[in-house]
């Protein structure tokens, strides 16, 4: 986990800290150059904590101790100059931005999540995930709302090279399908937040009955994922317009791309063989582009 910027990090521990830990977290990332200059009393003296709250946000960050933080904080920063992006680019999206200044913050947005995934994915976990599912007599995706899109995304994927999975957009479907999965199957729960009930309650239903667990999340200490056996990480950033799912989405499909990726390497030939017969059954219902012809 040491090679994942710590504001990725923090960002994804927001939802699940303590309100006193959170304020220091939120302080940190609000002003992270003046925060890397502050001295564990001063931090805790500009957020109106303690010490050992600040301590405790370092070991919730994985690190031993206020120094590791802020080495990571200035690493973090090195980063950001190494990218010199305009600050208006990477600002949040304000209500009188022009459509040129949206589509720059929008696309800026969209490639720092993918890139901040990229790091943020555990490569081992990942493994273990692409095992299961090529083991798998089956696999079942839980995703609700824009997570319920990339669900559907993860299943088509794998439906196309021959793997048994489903996806299911409706609560009462997917706890009642997580309920007849056993040892061999894998149920894979995808969350931004990790505190989707519905996707965490399908997830828990499904582990109990002895299937492999995945959660596909930004949040590693929500209840989706203390409650897989593998966590996928994102690692986006939503602001003024997260209930449109932006920024978050990319980087779930990032994860689901990988996944679908590494089963299709692992079984390469027969995976081969599927993609061509559908692609195959579908031919026909393309447009064929036909010259124009000239009447005289």
């Amino acid at each position: 986990m040491s090679e994942v910027p710590l504001a990725v990090r923090l960002r994804g521990l927001l939802e699940n800290l303590q309100p006193s830990t959170r304020r220091v977290a939120e302080l940190v990332l609000a002003d992270p150059e003046r925060a890397a200059g502050l001295t564990i009393t001063q931090l805790a003296q500009a957020s109106g904590t303690s010490q050992s709250t600040i301590v405790r946000l370092c070991r919730e960050a994985g690190l031993d101790g206020y120094r590791q933080f802020r080495l990571a904080l200035v690493a973090d920063l090195g980063r950001r100059e190494g990218e010199s992006r305009p600050a208006e680019i990477t600002g949040d999206i304000a209500e009188g931005d022009d459509l040129d200044s949206v589509v720059a913050k929008i696309a800026f947005a969209d490639a720092r999540a993918v890139e901040e995934t990229g790091r943020a994915l555990s490569v081992p976990e990942l493994e273990a995930v692409v095992d299961a599912v090529v083991a798998a007599g089956r696999t079942d995706v839980y995703g609700v709302g824009a997570s319920g899109i990339v669900a559907a995304d993860l299943q088509q994927k794998l439906h196309r090279i021959g793997r048994v999975a489903f996806s299911f957009p409706d609560a009462h479907l997917a706890l009642t399908s997580a309920a007849l999965l056993g040892v061999g199957d894998v149920a894979i729960g995808i969350s931004h937040t990790g505190t989707t009930v519905d996707t965490a309650d399908a997830l828990a239903i499904a582990r109990r009955n002895g299937a492999t667990t995945v959660a596909i999340t930004n949040a590693p200490r929500s209840p989706i994922a203390l409650g897989a056996d593998h966590v996928l990480l994102t690692a986006a950033r939503e602001t003024t317009f997260r209930s449109g799912a932006t920024a978050s989405r990319l980087a779930q499909l990032t994860v689901v791309d990988c996944v679908f990726v590494g089963v299709a390497q692992r079984t390469f030939a027969a995976s081969q063989r599927a993609l061509e017969a559908t692609r195959d059954a579908v031919r026909d219902r393309r447009v064929e582009h036909r010259p124009r012809t000239t009447s005289h």
